[in-house]
């Protein structure tokens, strides 16, 4: 092939070396608009991940690098005067002036035509004179920007603002410290690169950057290689006992805002993108070195292994971008946690470690255990005195009080609609749901939305409490679940609003019916998606009927005797709608500013808080984003928490969208959880208000990582337990945890252990089992480099 590669940076170079030993006739040039010992940056680490990809596609190049490794496996984190350390991580980190001029040598020798300090030709001129054409050229790519209308990117600049510089301080471990100062929180990322320095990299929020000051030259255009001299020498002094008496150094290196590039597109006939092109992943998870590195494997495999350029292309982007797009999710969740930052100052120094560490829920409480047995202990150990428990089990079985409601543990049954009711009435199929999730050992079980009256429902198939009978059919579950388990139950209450008079789920989710049907309402004439019918407007007497509505039921509900009443004000259904811009659209005074969209829920709280037993909890759901332009945020989540909890919510349960058929939500494990988190770090923890997290939270590690981290009391698992009624029974048994908080119903108790697995009897040699639990001399390995002594005068 005839290959043409804009941007002479590693990825770029790394292809070329590649494709030539997979096949020397190759002709390949590379163009690099900046001179070959221009670099920028500091040092660049490396997974073991990806270090195996490069030893096995190159042995020769990956033993030069090995030979210019920097090692280590611990984290320090310095914090409030404090210094943690957590070990077994693993981390491999070289000059990135020295892997450029590695590769660099390596193309050379290899026959590879490179141009320096020179631009490329015209992108359309290289697709017509070339068999394929790579845009190589980083954040700025003007290949992509030639062809952005089949690329479609997407530049996602964030607020925070940083400055890559280096230091000739070599640390022996990957070093964060936070620094508290009198404008706010700053953090350094730090981390060796060579026995003679480390990159040091200083961020912060740009609201804590201007109050320092910062912004003097903000409107300062510096040319490529001119540093911000004046920002480095505020950074020397404010940093003066982090750097002990060592210099820092600068590259390049100004004020940046992180962009996080993502592109609809990867490849357009023989034109690809890789790298930060392509790209790019927040410098706290990682480096955007490593992926492009890891591009060029996977892309010279797939050009090596198929037929044509179009097959190869298309192969490459189906391997590759699922692995970017998890990479991306965890580098927004960690970008995410940088920027609000300032809202964890406030946890015990062992908590806010931890927290830091599993920001991205890459890494999560057990990865750690496994790692660092010891760190592991003192998060336990912390997270248990925080509560004032004695002995240490794991947090999931951490016993909680909801208001004046015990519960024997930390894990909720979350509410999901079973369309399996008969004329609002709960029958036998939900005694056995129920009953089962009651028995399967989860401290609370929530009912699904039950209605509050006939229009109120979603489906035909929905449960309700506007009649005795339904009432009295909920009491026989109620009383199943008092009397056969220590569980607890909730009811939720709602109203479908412009969302009802729908099939059932499985006969068309959304989808109105045909015949049957009943009016819709909503705050205003807007339908929910095409196709849907459009509600009629409530005026304020239809209000007064919905209270009333909502209190006979709650009154009932009461009655059935259920612990917990939760208000549904999420995902869309009536008082959802009445707080979201998309669907709310009135001129009144409950319509318009999110004060006025709030009065109407507000109402209905009120008046079922006054009607619920005032011994017992009530919670509310909320959709803490709309994910869609012009719809409710995280911020407006907050204040609409606020105003709950003002009005007397023990408890706000923090879900997201529904509200819309416009929605972009990204998807992802645990992926509401930081709307909870935000929910709870700013107003929830202070007012002793209790947060329940849910969405994707998929295993007993993720609800322990996250009650540990702080960022909610409670974690609510739905589809998990209809896969296993048994989970949280099974969570224990798996942790071998036994006690109160999962006790196995007496009838089951013969079950509580793991069933036995094939050679479960085989006999292990003792002494190296001895020897596998006491060989922990690799958790805590250091980068000590080895330098020449000193001459002696």
């Amino acid at each position: 092939m005839k290959i043409a590669i804009v941007g002479g940076g590693p990825g770029g170079l790394y292809l070329a070396a590649l494709m030539k030993q997979l096949d020397p006739g190759h002709d390949i040039t590379v163009w690099e608009r900046n001179a070959a010992d221009d670099t920028f940056g500091f040092g660049v680490v490396f997974s073991d991940e990806t270090l195996g990809g490069i030893e096995s596609a190159d042995t020769e190049f990956a033993d030069a690098m090995a030979r210019r490794f920097a090692r280590w496996t611990d984290i320090d984190i310095h914090f409030r005067g404090e210094s943690h350390t957590v070990g077994g991580q693993g981390f491999a980190a070289m000059s990135r002036k020295e892997l450029l001029r590695l590769l660099q040598e390596r193309c050379r020798g290899l026959g590879v035509v490179t141009h320096f300090s020179t631009l490329a030709p015209a992108v359309g001129d290289l697709i017509a004179s070339y068999d394929l054409v790579v845009g190589a050229d980083g954040l700025n790519s003007q290949v992509r920007q030639a062809y952005a209308d089949v690329f479609r990117p997407t530049l996602d600049r964030r607020p925070n603002k940083y400055m890559w510089l280096g230091t000739d301080r070599v640390f022996e471990a990957f070093q964060f410290f936070i620094k508290q100062t009198e404008w706010g929180t700053m953090q350094v990322h730090g981390y060796p690169y060579s026995d003679g320095g480390s990159t040091f990299i200083v961020e912060m929020h740009e609201d804590v950057w201007r109050r320092a000051g910062f912004d003097v030259t903000e409107g300062v255009e510096f040319p490529p290689g001119v540093s911000d001299d004046q920002a480095i020498e505020r950074l020397r002094e404010l940093f003066a006992d982090e750097l002990g008496g060592h210099q820092v150094f600068a590259n390049n290196s100004k004020w940046l805002n992180f962009t996080t590039v993502r592109n609809e597109r990867w490849h357009h006939g023989n034109l690809v993108l890789i790298g930060d092109a392509a790209h790019t992943a927040h410098f706290s998870i990682g480096s955007g070195t490593k992926l492009a590195m890891e591009d060029a494997l996977a892309l010279a495999a797939c050009l090596h292994e198929n037929p044509d350029a179009e097959a190869a292309l298309t192969a490459y982007e189906s391997e590759r971008r699922p692995v970017v797009e998890s990479t991306q999710r965890a580098a927004q969740a960690s970008l995410e946690w940088f920027e609000n930052i300032g809202m964890y100052v406030h946890q015990e120094p062992t908590q806010f470690c931890f927290n830091l560490l599993t920001r991205s829920r890459r890494i999560t409480y057990d990865n750690l255990r496994t790692r660092d047995r010891d760190f592991a202990d003192r998060v336990d150990a912390a997270f248990a005195a925080s509560q004032g428990l004695d002995g240490v089990a794991p947090a999931m079985f951490q016993p909680f009080r909801l208001g004046r409601l015990e519960l024997k543990n930390r894990v909720v049954v979350s509410p999901m609609d079973m369309y399996s009711a008969v004329d609002g009435v709960p029958g036998d199929f939900h005694l056995v749901h129920l009953g089962s999730k009651a028995m399967g050992g989860a401290g609370l079980v929530m009912t699904e939305m039950v209605c509050v009256s006939p229009d109120g429902r979603i489906t035909p198939g929905c449960a309700g409490l506007w009649t005795d009978e339904q009432r009295d059919s909920w009491a026989r579950i109620v009383s199943f679940v008092h009397d056969r388990t220590t569980a607890r139950i909730g009811l939720q209450l709602g109203h479908s609003g412009r969302k009802g008079s729908t099939k059932l789920m499985w006969e068309g989710m959304d989808d109105p019916l045909e015949q049957g049907n009943w009016e819709v309402v909503g705050p205003s004439p807007l339908p929910y998606g095409p196709g849907s019918p459009v509600p009629r407007e409530v005026t304020r007497a239809d209000m007064g009927e919905i209270v009333a509505d909502f209190v006979a039921a709650a009154r009932r509900g009461a009655e059935a005797g259920f612990d917990l009443l939760e208000l549904h004000c999420a995902h869309g259904y009536l008082l959802s709608s009445f707080l979201s811009p998309i669907s709310n659209r009135r001129t009144d005074e409950y319509g318009g500013s999110l004060e006025n969209r709030l009065r109407f829920p507000l109402e209905v709280f009120e008046a079922v808080r006054a009607a619920w037993p005032a011994e017992r909890p009530m919670s509310v759901r909320i959709s803490a984003t709309d994910w869609a332009p012009d719809g409710n945020t995280e911020k407006d989540a907050v204040e609409i928490a606020r105003a709950f909890i003002a009005h007397g919510a023990d408890a706000i349960d923090v879900s997201s969208g529904q509200v819309t058929k416009d929605e972009r939500p990204a998807f992802g494990r645990s992926y509401q959880t930081p709307f909870a988190d935000r929910v709870r770090q700013e107003i929830a923890a202070a007012t002793g208000t209790a947060v329940i997290a849910v969405g994707a939270i998929a295993s007993y590690d993720d609800v322990n990582s996250i009650l540990l981290a702080g960022r909610a009391d409670l974690c609510a698992v739905g589809r998990t337990h209809l896969y296993d009624p048994h989970w949280t029974l099974h969570a224990a048994a798996e942790q071998e945890y036994r006690g109160a908080a999962a006790e196995w119903p007496v009838q089951f108790a013969a079950g509580r252990r793991k069933p036995p697995t094939a050679r479960t009897d085989a006999v292990r040699p003792r002494l190296s089992l001895l020897r596998a639990d006491t060989t922990d001399q690799n958790v805590h390995l250091r980068w000590t480099p080895h330098r020449d002594p000193a001459p002696v005068s």
